[in-house]
């Protein structure tokens, strides 16, 4: 594997966790610790090249149908004074969830073209 990817993988692996840590204080903390829990998984695994294709491609393409469904129709912004306080939070998760997908897509791809 490139160098690069390995190294995302792990920085991945590292921003994901730290994103789930953050979790802690919101409303739905459980749901958003899983979720950026087992995209740390999948971005260390890539690293350690220890995943096939299939895993992250099925989350990521997951991953950005939540971030479909999410996304607010009206969307606000991120800063709580830019708008409604349940528009922003649906803004940051369903952003959360395009990061997440577009990170696993990314690795899906770079693993299938490793084959």
């Amino acid at each position: 594997m490139n160098l690069l990817f390995k190294i995302l993988g792990y920085v991945f692996a590292v921003l994901f966790t730290v994103g789930a840590g953050l979790q802690y204080n919101d409303p739905d903390s459980l749901h958003w610790i899983v979720i950026y829990g087992i995209a740390a998984l999948i971005s260390l695994l890539f690293a350690l090249n220890k995943v096939g294709y299939v895993v992250p491609l099925v989350l990521g393409v997951l991953a950005f149908i939540g971030f479909i469904y999410l996304y607010p129709t009206d969307f606000q912004g991120f800063d709580l004074n830019d708008g409604d306080i349940v528009t922003v939070e649906l803004g940051r998760e369903a952003f959360g969830l395009l990061i997440i997908s577009i990170v696993l897509l990314v690795f899906a791809f770079r693993i299938r073209r490793r084959l």
